[in-house]
C-alpha cells in the first residue's frame, strides 16, 4: 500500500541491491506499516548493482521489482534524472566502492544525502566524500542503524560516572572488495564510538577466521574493545564501565544475519530501521547531520588502523598514521 501526504519530502534511492531499499521504502511509504516513519516518501530509484558481488547482482532485480510493484517507485536510468525529481537522496548501494562517485553526482545536483554503510571502501574515499560535500555546501551523513537503537540509548543515558572503558560485539562479516571491518564490522564499531566518541589514539587487532578483537586506546586512558563475529546468528551488545557503575545493553532482537530475510524486528520496535529513518528525515529537513564528519572519519580510521595492525602481526597502530597516509594519497591524486 502506498499512502502518503502532500507535505512529504520526495526521496530518491540509489542502489536497490540490498534489503534496505525495500525496508526503508515500506516504512516511509506505507502509513499502515508497523512503525511507519512520516515525513517523506520514496518516489524514484536507480537500481545499480556490482557484477563481482553475488549478493548484489543476484538480488537487485527482485528488490527493484518489489519497490516498483508494491510502492509505485519509478525506476530511472541515471542519478541526474533521479535528482531532478526528488528533494533528497538515499545512497543504499551494497558496494562501498561505488559510493564516492554516486555521492559526487548527487552533490553536483545539490541534494542532501544519506549514505548507507559502508560509507566507502577506504579511509581516503571517506575523507574525499566529506571534502566534496563541504565544497558543494551539501549536507551528508552516514550511520549504522545500531547507533539509534533505543537499547543503546539506555546505555548512553545510564548513570555510571566517568566512562572508562566499553566493549562492543556484533557482526563482522568479510567481503573481499572492502577492508575487513568496513563491510559489516562498521555496525559494532559505530556502537562503540556512540558510547566513547572521538579520541581514539591507537589500535591493536587480533584476527582469526571466526572473529576479530580490536582494542583501541582513547584519550585519557579509556579503552574500547571491538569483538567482531562471523558465525551464523550474530548477537550484538555494548557494555560500558564507568567510575561508579556499569551499564549493559539489552537489545530487542535475537540476532543478526547479513543476507537473511527482513525480519519484523528490523521494521518495527525500539531497535529497528525506523529509528534510523526518523533521524534521516529530520536531517533532510534541517540539514544538520546527527553524526559529525569528524566522528565518522575517526571510525573509519579506527578500522583502517585495525587492518594495518593485522598486517603487522598485531602491532599497535596509531590512527594519526593511517590518517596521514590517506592525506598523502589525497595530495598525490589531485
Amino acid at each position: 500500500m502506498n499512502t502518503t501526504s502532500a507535505g512529504d519530502l520526495r526521496i530518491g534511492i540509489i542502489g536497490l541491491d540490498t534489503s534496505h531499499g525495500v525496508a526503508f521504502t515500506r516504512l516511509l511509504n506505507d502509513r499502515h506499516a508497523p512503525a511507519h516513519v512520516p515525513g517523506g516518501r520514496v518516489v524514484a530509484a536507480v537500481k545499480t548493482s556490482s557484477p563481482d558481488m553475488p549478493a548484489s547482482v543476484e538480488r537487485v532485480e527482485g528488490f527493484a521489482g518489489t519497490v516498483e510493484r508494491d510502492f509505485g517507485v519509478k525506476l530511472l536510468p541515471s542519478i541526474e534524472e533521479l535528482c531532478a525529481q526528488v528533494d533528497a537522496v538515499l545512497v543504499l548501494s551494497l558496494d562501498g566502492r561505488k559510493h564516492l562517485e554516486q555521492a559526487r553526482a548527487v552533490f553536483a545536483e545539490k541534494k542532501p544525502v544519506f549514505i548507507d554503510k559502508p560509507l566507502a571502501a577506504s579511509l581516503r574515499e571517506v575523507r574525499e566524500i566529506f571534502r566534496l560535500a563541504e565544497a558543494a555546501g551539501v549536507p551528508v551523513f552516514s550511520s549504522s542503524a545500531y547507533r539509534f537503537y533505543e537499547s543503546l540509548g539506555v546505555v548512553q543515558r545510564a548513570e555510571v560516572g566517568e566512562v572508562r572503558s566499553a566493549i562492543s560485539y556484533g557482526p563482522a562479516y568479510l567481503d573481499p572488495h572492502h577492508p575487513d571491518l568496513f563491510f559489516y564490522g562498521i555496525h559494532p564499531v559505530e556502537a562503540l564510538f556512540a558510547v566513547l566518541g572521538c579520541g581514539c589514539e591507537s589500535v591493536v587487532r587480533v584476527h582469526t577466521p571466526d572473529s576479530d578483537v580490536a582494542t583501541g586506546i582513547w584519550s585519557g586512558g579509556r579503552l574500547g574493545v571491538l569483538h567482531g563475529l562471523r558465525t551464523e546468528a550474530i548477537p550484538h551488545k555494548v557494555t560500558v564501565f564507568g567510575s561508579t557503575g556499569f551499564a549493559e545493553q539489552q537489545p530487542r532482537d535475537t540476532g543478526f544475519n547479513v543476507f537473511g530475510a527482513i525480519g519484523a524486528s528490523q521494521l518495527a520496535g525500539p531497535d529497528s530501521y525506523a529509528s534510523l529513518l526518523r533521524e534521516i528525515i529530520s536531517f533532510f529537513r534541517s540539514g544538520v547531520p546527527p553524526v559529525s564528519a569528524e566522528e565518522t572519519i575517526a571510525m573509519f580510521a579506527f578500522m583502517e588502523a585495525a587492518d594495518e595492525s593485522k598486517r603487522r602481526g598485531g602491532q599497535p597502530v596509531k590512527l594519526s598514521e593511517v590518517i596521514d597516509a590517506a592525506r598523502s594519497l589525497e595530495a598525490g591524486g589531485r
